[in-house]
């Protein structure tokens, strides 16, 4: 059962972080469409046509009344006539005539008051409609304003969700000692040990790589490290063993393990106990300092009676005599012993010349030890043990010792952030595998291993807690790995964004393939002008040097584009990472990777399959993707706990109710933020780190809000720093 370790790399600041690609997630929801502005709607006036209307209604009731009165008029006009022809007497005739006027003055009066009633209805109808259209006018005025604010804040949730990063940085949580990375090919296992150097790269840390795939993935990591003006020390087994030092400053006791455990490799493990106690016998009689081709010496004197002077041997005439007789003495105790020495001088004359023709060892930021094409497996398999098992020694040593007798100690600063990657671990033994991670563990040391093969030491290793677990493209048929990613994954329920693979995740995996690895005319580490004339300057005349300080992410940016194939493949492929859509219906759908054994097997070659403690989430490995302009080195957990994103976006129907959201916050490089109120102080946590729509809390930002909005705040003290957006 996997047990859990302390690490004691705990306290590792936000700068230590080591990066394994980038996610891509969309923290800040679409905003929705822009709010409707309000139309006035069509004015009611007194038309005509009712006038019309109300006149001839009018007329039709007040017809009897007309007709009344000219029947009254016609007596009223007969009797003076009557009177004038002496028919009616003048006293009659006067009588008729009020008569009929009495009876008229009502009904003119009845006339009158219906015309004046019609004239104030129509009054009054003109005035209802002015009172209505004032209130329609007043009610829109009131509706634009509010359309106003909501579509600046509309406005400003828009500009916010286009200009919001997308790509956020994937890293090892704090805590973790050892990354266990099982499948990938060599492209993407290129792409994540140069994604891997640039968080070195980034603050001068010290990264070491064991390459024993024998193709050359490290290539476009010694590309970076020239372009940044730090020159790697590279190893390549068998040739450059008698230049390197590893394992030659050991103690006795470490360096008899480290050389018991390279027998182990080629022979039976179960020898190591008696090959160590073999080797420090020895060690102990000829000083912890011999080297190897005098230890072989000592092994071939238990195989030579003591009796012949063996003058013909180069091996024995290495040792006096007097060293011979006291070998034979201090290790011929045992019956076994000439077997054992013969096992172990066949198994350790590929060693002899380590360290013969070394040089100062001056302290080199980034090393690389590889094996060669040529070597094959089993070759791979004992050098590569040899340098793990030194290394593991080293990483357990606290104060580094002098690399040659008589020499200084390696220059290592104490807060420099360490990272071991080995690739191809599958053909290590699996003790050395938990050797080194133990030692990772008490050293504080941060360690990745890399299984080309799902090898019963890495599933083993996926439900580790102490461990990362990391899934890339999958080559076996057995779903060992599927299996295991399941049982790791379950009880979280994973979002089906985490594991959505973007496009550009297809299309650089794809353009880029196997050529990053092809022999390109010179070595595997670099053109062949540059092995043959190496220039001690960078194309733009900074001076290489074995070791640098931090790295701006800008410049960054700039070598990783100009440097790699990745930023030149990216670069052409940006136009795929094209702006988001403002609508959730504009979304382009993208593919979605399942944990079954098909999804695993079918995954992009920089795709890398991230078992987080919150479940699994799926990133691009590329490290070109830090030259786009939507890449951040903040991880999205930074974002969140910003407050960036709060309240933005959420938008209703078109009359409904708009985005809430603050007035945007603009950064030194024109990055926008949408800041809530009241995450001022959580944006300057632990977990703060500034970026693309993530800009620190200024003193003009707290207003007093019954202030006037027009008026410029006052500048309070000098002006902030200059801010990195990518950082």
């Amino acid at each position: 059962m996997p047990r859990a370790r302390s690490s004691a790399n705990a306290a590792r600041g936000e700068t230590g972080r080591t990066y394994l690609g980038w996610r891509h997630k969309i923290l800040l929801p679409p905003p929705g469409p822009a709010p409707r502005r309000p139309a006035p709607s069509d004015a009611r006036t007194v038309s005509e046509e009712w006038i019309a209307d109300q006149r001839d209604s009018e007329a039709q009731t007040n017809r009897p009344l007309y007709f009344a009165l000219l029947g009254l008029a016609l007596p009223a006009i007969l009797f003076p006539a009557l009177w004038l022809t002496r028919v009616l007497p003048g006293s009659l005739a006067l009588g008729g005539v009020f008569a009929c006027a009495a009876i008229a003055a009502p009904v003119a009066f009845a006339l009158v008051q219906s015309r004046q009633v019609i004239v104030e209805r129509l009054e009054r109808a003109r005035e209802r409609l002015d009172a209505e259209r004032a209130e329609r006018e007043r009610v829109l005025r009131e509706r634009q304003r509010e359309h106003a604010t909501r579509y600046t804040e509309w406005q400003a949730a828009s500009r916010a969700y286009e200009a919001q990063p997308r790509w956020y940085g994937m890293t090892v949580p704090v805590g973790t000692s050892a990354v266990v990375v099982v499948g990938g090919a060599d492209t993407g296992w290129s792409a994540l040990l140069t994604t891997i150097g640039v968080s070195r790269l980034r603050e001068g840390g010290d990264l070491t790589v064991v390459d024993l795939t024998g193709h050359g993935v490290a290539r476009e990591l010694v590309r970076l490290t020239r372009r940044c003006a730090v020159e790697p020390r590279r190893w390549v087994l068998p040739a450059d063993l008698p230049r390197m030092t590893l394992g030659t400053d050991l103690d006795a006791g470490q360096r008899a393990r480290v050389l018991s455990a390279v027998a182990a490799a080629t022979g039976r493990a179960e020898d190591v106990d008696a090959d160590e106690t073999l080797l420090l016998r020895l060690l102990e009689v000829l000083g912890r300092n011999v080297d190897i081709a005098r230890l072989i010496g000592g092994l071939r004197a238990l195989l030579t009676p003591a009796d012949d002077d063996a003058e013909d041997d180069p091996a024995l005439a290495l040792l006096t005599v007097d060293e011979r007789t006291r070998v034979r003495e201090r290790c011929a105790d045992d019956p076994a012993v000439r077997e054992r020495a013969w096992a172990l001088e066949e198994r350790l004359s590929p060693f002899e010349a380590v360290g013969t023709r070394a040089d100062d060892a001056a302290y080199a930021q980034v090393k690389i030890i590889s094996t060669d094409r040529a070597s094959g497996a089993a070759a791979a398999r004992v050098y590569g043990t040899y340098a793990v098992a030194a290394l593991s020694e080293l990483l357990e040593t606290r104060e580094p010792g002098p690399a040659v007798p008589g020499g200084r100690a390696p220059r290592v600063r104490p807060d420099r952030t360490r990272t071991v990657v080995v690739c191809g671990a599958e053909i290590l033994p699996e003790e050395e595998v938990e050797q080194v991670l133990d030692a990772a563990e008490d050293g504080g040391v941060e360690v990745v291993l890399m299984f080309r093969e799902a090898v019963p030491a890495a599933v083993r290793h996926l439900s580790d807690p102490s461990c990362l677990p990391v899934v890339m493209r999958q080559s076996d048929r057995n779903g060992r790995v599927a299996r295991a990613v399941a049982e790791v994954a379950d009880g979280f329920g994973s979002d089906q964004e985490d594991l959505e693979i973007h496009r550009l995740t297809e299309v650089i995996g794809e353009t880029v393939g196997a050529s990053i690895t092809e022999p390109d005319g010179g070595d595997e580490n670099g053109p062949a002008e540059e092995s043959l004339f190496p220039s001690p300057h960078t194309e733009s005349g900074a001076l290489i040097r074995n070791a640098a300080a931090a790295i701006s992410p800008l410049d960054l940016v700039r070598h990783v584009r100009s440097a790699t194939a990745w930023g030149r493949a990216t670069e052409q492929a940006a136009e795929t990472d094209t702006t988001v859509a403002s609508t959730e219906e504009e979304e382009s759908t993208a593919r979605i990777s399942g944990l079954d054994a098909e999804s695993l097997r079918n995954l992009p070659p920089t795709a890398a399959l991230v078992l987080t403690s919150a479940g699994p989430v799926l990133a691009d490995t590329n490290p070109g993707i830090l030259t786009l302009s939507t890449a951040t080195l903040a991880t999205a957990e930074d974002h969140r706990n910003s407050g960036i994103g709060r309240g933005v976006g959420q938008a209703e129907g078109p009359d409904g109710p708009g985005p809430k959201a603050e007035e945007p916050r603009r950064s030194p490089i024109g990055g926008t933020r949408i800041e809530p109120p009241g995450d001022g102080a959580r944006g300057a946590g632990p977990g703060y780190a500034p970026g693309v729509g993530n800009v620190p809390r200024t003193p003009e930002s707290v207003t007093d809000d019954g202030a006037d909005p027009t008026r410029v705040p006052p500048n309070l003290g000098p002006p902030p720093e200059r801010l990195d957006w990518r950082v």
